[in-house]
């Protein structure tokens, strides 16, 4: 079992729960074709399949959201505290195809101990492609949260929890308290257990403890695993017997039910972890009550050029380790090129799903034999395996190569002046009068 700190008296007291409830809006394979004067209601559903969004939302929904929220619901009326993150791209496909779930994750947001975390609003690289756009699209989504729940959005992620030194001041300029991020990479040496800076920044970092959330996020289910079966007593202890202030427990919401099915027993843990926290001494705080505790005692650290994340292994093998997922990333990058010379606000909304996380992360399989690589697998869609490996890859490119070609004939037939990215009505909203189909 891996190896915890018993021998110290600088053991901590809290631990900040925080998950992310987030679900992609997959592109439809294989490619369609793009008629160069579609409407751009047209060229969605011509992009997107959203059929197989729908039906992947449901069962997730079924399994994971409606279960996990109603546990939680529990929980925090009897005192656990909570931080949740929504990405657009789940919180428009509740609206559309779930409004019963929409309006449980009002009443669960409304409880005075589950704090509202931001994120990057489609959970894409928009800030590789723009960190002006990046900065006001952070904006947007922190008033457009608090105009959905009624909350400010004090803390934020990123996407995956990307950080690097211009992300980072990306992210302080917007007046954000805190920023959540991956501890591994990051940190060296360092303790996940502190609240950190930039050298000379005053932007406050949260740091994930890797090993305390993977033992549930990613091990839980492994019975090959030496701590499996995992008891909620047990976690609690080592929670407590982990140096430092105070433990960041970063999840995946699917993790409960979707990731770890219903028959692994995750539920029985989620309804037993309360009180064995409770029985151990170990409190739980909200990422603002932890700032205010611990925020005026911080370390300060020179965050990497490379970006850290906490998907893979903690650096970004887990999206451009491949050629065919650097070569994609060059296409998301010009297909928002293209976008922005159009001029048109609802192609730049296409290219701004077109370059979310996910379809890069689901290709790290390509040519490599890891367990990295079977959690890319996983996400990939059953649906699209019967295209087999090659043809996959190759309609996956040409989504974006399609789009492309159409974004270069409309330019070269109409011209096209730069858009001007300057605000929330380029922007679809995270719920709304829109729905996803």
């Amino acid at each position: 079992m891996s190896p915890r700190r018993l021998d110290t008296d600088d053991m901590p007291e809290h631990a900040v729960i925080y998950l992310v409830v987030h679900q992609p809006r997959r592109p439809l394979l294989p490619a369609a074709p793009l008629p160069a004067r579609a409407s751009a209601q047209e060229l969605s559903a011509a992009i997107f399949d959203e059929t197989l969004n729908r039906r992947y939302f449901r069962k997730v929904a079924r399994w994971c959201y409606h279960p996990a929220v109603d546990d939680f619901l529990g929980h925090l009326d009897r005192g656990l505290k909570i931080n949740i993150a929504f990405s657009s791209s789940f919180l428009r496909q509740a609206e559309a195809w779930d409004p019963e779930l929409l309006d449980k994750l009002r009443r669960l947001v409304s409880r005075p101990n589950l704090e509202v975390i931001g994120v990057e609003p489609y959970h894409s690289f928009l800030f590789w492609l723009n960190l002006e756009h990046f900065r006001r699209r952070m904006a947007w989504m922190r008033e457009a949260l608090t105009d959905l729940f009624g909350k400010p959005v004090q803390v934020t992620d990123t996407t995956e929890m990307i950080l690097s030194p211009e992300i980072y001041a990306a992210v302080e300029s917007l007046g954000f308290r805190g920023v959540f991020a991956e501890g591994r990479q990051l940190l060296e040496w360092r303790e996940p257990t502190h609240t950190y800076v930039q050298t000379d920044h005053h932007l406050r970092i949260l740091p994930r403890h890797n090993r305390l959330s993977d033992d549930v996020g990613y091990r839980f289910s492994n019975k090959d695993w030496e701590g499996y079966p995992l008891k909620a007593s047990d976690y609690a202890r080592w929670i407590r017997d982990t140096g430092g202030e105070f433990a960041v427990l970063g999840w995946d919401f699917e993790t409960f039910g979707e990731h770890h099915r219903l028959d692994s027993g995750i539920f029985e843990f989620l309804r037993w972890l309360p009180g064995e926290l409770d029985h151990h001494g170990v409190t739980t705080l909200t990422a603002s009550e932890a700032l205010d505790r611990y925020g005026g005692h911080v370390h300060s650290i020179d965050i990497p050029a490379s970006p850290t994340t906490w998907a893979g292994r903690g650096d970004m093998s887990c999206f451009l380790g491949n050629s065919v997922q650097q070569d994609l990333f060059h296409l998301m990058r010009h297909a928002y090129n293209l976008a922005v010379l159009s001029g048109d606000p609802e192609l730049l909304d296409i290219a701004l799903w077109l370059s979310q996380s996910d379809n890069l992360h689901l290709l790290q399989w390509y040519e490599e034999f890891s367990a990295e690589a079977e959690v890319s697998a996983y996400f990939t869609a059953d649906e699209w395996w019967h295209l087999g490996h090659v043809r996959l890859l190759a309609e996956m490119r040409r989504v974006y190569q399609r789009f492309i070609d159409m974004l270069s004939q409309r330019l070269a037939r109409e011209g096209g002046s730069p858009l001007p990215i300057v605000g929330a009505d380029t922007e679809s909203p995270p719920a709304s009068a829109a729905t996803a189909g």
